[in-house]
């Protein structure tokens, strides 16, 4: 199998990822000339330097992505991924931007979403190009820089570049993830009560919140009543005596939005514990995040619970609080079943919010996406993931969003972990299984010289 010819460049892609995890390329707001801070254009540049150091035709689109390209014709098969990553957080084990190799992992922050298969696809184009392959239409490795933050990256990309013929996004696990649910953010203020001085939870609204902070008023009977509550709850607490009152740290598990029953969301323990020590006094906001959350991760309580075949349960997640000053907000990340629609769920939403007197903000809604698994590129690529493998490929629906859904129902989700890796991605100690990664890399190289050549 041709795929098998990327092992010669194995040395390469371990050194240049060493590289590109030292970048700690969280985007952030604009900067100047970087839509996304220096960061995230900082690893774009890397990209280009290493396009440079191969001699593959590459091009900087405004820092918000770049490709790199083989080929000609008027189609453009892509494989799409992303060199910025979350924010580290807390409990590493080593330093998340210095990638370490032990016992046959490679840890560090990016190693596997995703700049572990952005390198992977470069070196996959210059193993073609190497070998003289003669394509049908052009390659190309796009990689962006604000995937985790909402993909605006993309927007601007294929507004100025050609949209895909056909692609995927190494940016899921295998097998094949054909049909990416719905993803909906929204958001809403409100007043928070007399007891609050500050609340702090959570770093990105596509992940449950491992930490939340809270500083309140009270006085040494309420103290005594909020450390015998806080010792009797569900998750660790740390409560210490302040001035006037208490501060108070929750410690929960972090989590991906689209999993976030895998977590323990610190958010929303901390606002249970505040709302029993001290009711409305917490104020209409807080009252209303554990009424119609609570401790749910499915949407039951505020009234968007819903499923379908192809594609599981809506997933909720409070990703983000934040309050001072006597007001407050949320955000949160809903993944929502294939075949419903945001329109629905945003009609249900407003109306709780409105309801309870709250600010309700509609942040996006994005569609799901969803091809045929008998559809042309499906077989495409399960086929090089068989005929590498041995194995059956395996086709799924997910809660993940990836680019998939940016390329205009062209593309699919495809590698680059398995099943059996716990690669703790946007958590600490994010990992890479350096055997997997290899097959990974040789599933990577088979796609994308099928994709070039295919009729």
């Amino acid at each position: 199998m041709f795929g098998e010819k990327i092992l010669e460049y194995w040395d390469d892609i371990l050194r240049d990822l060493q590289e590109m995890v030292a970048i700690p390329s969280v985007a952030k707001n604009a900067d100047g000339k970087y839509p996304f801070g220096k960061d995230a254009a900082a690893a774009v540049d890397k990209a280009m330097e290493l396009c440079a150091k191969y001699d593959l035709s590459a091009k900087n689109c405004d820092y918000y992505a770049m490709h790199a390209e083989i080929g000609s014709g008027e189609e453009n098969a892509v494989v799409m991924a992303h060199l910025d990553v979350v924010p580290a957080g807390e409990g590493w084990l080593s330093d998340p931007y210095t990638m370490e190799i032990r016992d046959g992992f490679a840890y560090g922050r990016g190693v596997s979403d995703n700049k572990g298969p952005a390198i992977v696809a470069l070196h996959c184009l210059r193993a073609l190009r190497d070998a003289g392959v003669v394509g049908k239409r052009k390659l190309r490795v796009v990689l962006g820089s604000a995937e985790e933050i909402g993909m605006q990256d993309m927007g601007y990309y294929f507004s100025k570049e050609q949209t895909p013929t056909m692609g995927f996004t190494p940016d899921a696990s295998y097998g094949l993830c054909h049909c990416e649910k719905g993803l909906f953010r929204f958001a809403v203020t409100g007043p928070v009560g007399e007891k609050i001085k500050s609340f702090k939870a959570g770093t990105v609204v596509n992940a449950v919140p491992y930490k939340a902070e809270a500083d309140v008023v009270c006085c040494e009977e309420g103290f005594k009543k909020l450390t015998a509550a806080a010792e009797a709850a569900e998750i660790s607490f740390d409560v210490t005596r302040t001035e006037d009152g208490a501060h108070i740290v929750a410690h929960g598990v972090a989590s991906h939005a689209s999993w976030p029953q895998n977590g323990v969301n610190a958010a929303a323990h901390l606002i249970r514990l505040l709302v029993s020590v001290w009711g409305d006094k917490c104020g209409a906001l807080f009252r209303f995040i554990d009424e119609k959350i609570g401790l749910t991760y499915d949407g039951s309580l505020i009234g968007v619970k819903m499923s379908d075949e192809p594609s599981g349960d809506l997933t909720f997640n409070l990703g983000l609080v934040d309050a001072e000053n006597g007001m407050g907000r949320f955000d949160v990340d809903i993944r929502y079943p294939a075949t419903k629609k945001g329109v629905d769920i945003d009609d249900v939403l407003r109306a709780q919010v409105e309801s309870a007197g709250l600010t309700y903000l509609l942040g996006s809604d994005e569609e799901p996406l969803y091809l045929p698994k008998d559809g042309p590129l499906v077989q495409l690529l399960s086929g090089a993931y068989e005929d590498m493998t041995g194995e059956k490929c395996d086709i799924f629906s997910m809660g993940g969003g990836t680019y998939a859904r940016q390329m205009g129902g062209k593309g699919v989700a495809f590698g680059a972990s398995f099943a059996e890796d716990e690669s703790n991605a946007h958590n600490c100690n994010e990992s890479l299984n350096l055997e997997h990664y290899k097959i990974h890399a040789q599933i990577c190289l088979e796609a994308m010289y099928r994709m070039f050549t295919a009729d």
